[in-house]
């Protein structure tokens, strides 16, 4: 049969278009009941944030397991790098990802460990503990060492130092350039245990075809997973006045926000003809498509970036000369194509009927502000071990004991220096003595190592997630403490340099100002 002639519509394929994207929500919920599946299916950004996980260092600890719990809780997918597999699984649960390995031990840091990584949280330490021992919860550690003389079991230069430098030059290797947000990522090491990559039913609940059987076509095309990328494929015809296929995200819920971001960048290999990547502002099945067209090179990888302020707003294929600019605050849907015509009735001049291939590596939003992707727990007091003119009598135990206890303070500050010195986006908190009373504590914050307080676990678990998005906390390094008196906030900290924060949940303007009001740390220059 020529591509001239008409060709055998499929119905059950079209309905099994509108059904995917509840384009008939009578259809989507019957077919709900009938396969027993009630879940509404938006591609949530969870499905979005599977692309990348984030890596828990010091997982079982005080701090470490609350960090896990609140990403979790966030949809974030979580590895954990733990010392102990069965200790671990007994902590943290099933969904967790665990892997059994040693930042004091270089070699047990292998390449799977940062596998799909788009950042990490160190909540490493050396263990103290009572000098006449602790219970197996290390119930006396977890009531602060002013409660009994402490001593420590492992070396503090090996963990605090050595440790984080290992871990920060196996993260180096894998963590993205700053100013990136990793969308997508069908990259698979070949270890699906270990990688984070999409299984294909995932790949199938968040990616559906759209192709001209909508229209009366009969062109067909599906997505699957290589070892390495996504790929994009089937056949094309312009039989029954078609000739488009295409690929489409789920809406997302809830939408993506890409404001601080330049535009989309993808990573794909072709087959020599004119592609479309389309982004849709409207939750809406037929809605303006924001599109642009990139040629690709048979059999070469190549990088396409698309600027937001390239895109051309599109309703059926016809350009929109009153379009809105595109929004990049509101990102429902994403979509790849492959079309005969260009816009306005114009052919695509490289497009050829027929089987069809492009695999899709990475799908991300560049040019943004860098944001923290090494968060770093350290410690108040680490500068003060030998400042002249201290006074230790007025100073917290750990300042105090600090040659006693290995020089636990000076081999932190070593470990921030080799944060700071890496390259990575990073943040550095020293928190103040941690307590185990409950969190949702107003905090203070200071820079130059002077305060003096307490501060609970949850709300320094709390800070770590709020960090992940926040662009204005990168290269920063500061002290926090619970702020006990909100009336008399000078404390010890320096006048203005002291801040508030009421740390509830996802009050983001809130933390954006905190973090814009701090100092990004200068460059490192050495120490003896």
């Amino acid at each position: 049969m020529t591509e001239n002639n008409r060709s055998p519509w499929d119905a059950g394929r079209f309905l099994k278009t509108l059904t995917y994207f509840e384009v008939i929500p009578f259809l989507s919920c019957l077919q709900r009941l009938l396969t027993g599946n009630t879940s509404n299916k938006k591609a949530s950004q969870s499905g979005v944030r599977n692309m990348g996980m984030i890596l828990v260092a010091g997982a079982t600890g005080g701090v470490g397991k609350r960090v896990v719990q609140r990403l979790l809780d966030h949809n974030y997918p979580v590895r954990a790098l733990v010392r102990d597999a069965q200790r671990g699984r007994e902590m943290l649960g099933d969904q967790v990802e665990l892997f059994e390995a040693d930042i004091t031990i270089p070699e047990t840091l292998t390449p799977q460990l940062m596998d799909n990584i788009s950042a990490v949280v160190c909540c490493t330490g050396v263990r103290v503990q009572p000098v006449e021992g602790d219970t197996p919860n290390r119930e006396k550690y977890y009531q602060g060492i002013k409660f009994y003389m402490p001593e420590v079991v492992d070396s503090p230069e090996i963990v605090e130092y050595e440790g984080i430098k290992n871990l920060v030059q196996a993260a180096a290797k894998s963590l993205g350039k700053a100013g990136d947000k990793l969308l997508f990522n069908f990259i698979n090491t070949g270890n699906r245990q270990l990688s984070n990559a999409l299984q294909l039913d995932n790949l199938k609940e968040i990616w559906g075809a759209v192709d001209d059987v909508v229209m009366g076509g009969v062109s067909e095309s599906y997505v699957q997973l290589l070892d390495n990328a996504m790929l994009f494929t089937g056949n094309v015809s312009t039989a029954n006045s078609g000739g488009f296929v295409s690929v489409r995200t789920r809406n997302f819920e809830p939408e993506l926000n890409l404001v601080e971001y330049e535009g989309i960048e993808l990573k794909v290999k072709g087959d020599g003809q004119r592609y479309k990547f389309i982004l849709r502002n409207e939750a809406k099945w037929d809605g303006v498509a924001y599109c642009y067209s990139f040629d690709t090179e048979k059999d070469n990888w190549i990088n396409v970036r698309i600027p937001f302020t390239d895109l051309i707003g599109v309703f059926r294929a016809k350009t929109l000369r009153n379009a809105q600019p595109f929004n990049p605050s509101k990102v429902n849907a994403l979509q790849l194509m492959l079309s005969k015509f260009e816009y306005d009735g114009a052919l695509n001049p490289n497009f050829q009927p027929g089987v069809f291939a492009l695999q899709v590596e990475t799908i991300k939003a560049y040019g943004g502000s860098a944001q923290p992707k090494f968060i770093m727990l350290s410690s108040a007091g680490v500068t003060r071990p030998g400042r002249p003119g201290i006074n230790l009598e007025e100073e917290p135990p750990a300042v105090r004991m600090n040659e006693q206890l290995g020089g636990i303070l000076t081999w932190k500050l070593r470990g921030e220096d080799a944060v700071r010195e890496s390259g990575i986006p990073y943040t550095i908190i020293r928190p103040c003595a941690l307590t185990e009373e409950s969190g949702g504590k107003a905090l203070a914050f200071d820079q130059g190592d002077n305060i003096k307080g307490k501060v609970s676990r949850e709300d320094i678990a709390e800070l770590c997630l709020q960090l992940l998005e926040q662009p204005q906390a990168c290269n920063l390094t500061f002290e926090v403490k619970e702020d006990i008196d909100s009336d008399c906030p000078g404390g010890s900290a320096k006048g203005d340099a002291l801040l508030r924060a009421d740390a509830l949940r996802d009050r983001r303007l809130e933390w954006k100002s905190i973090f814009s009001n701090l100092k990004v740390d200068a460059p490192v220059l050495g120490r003896e």
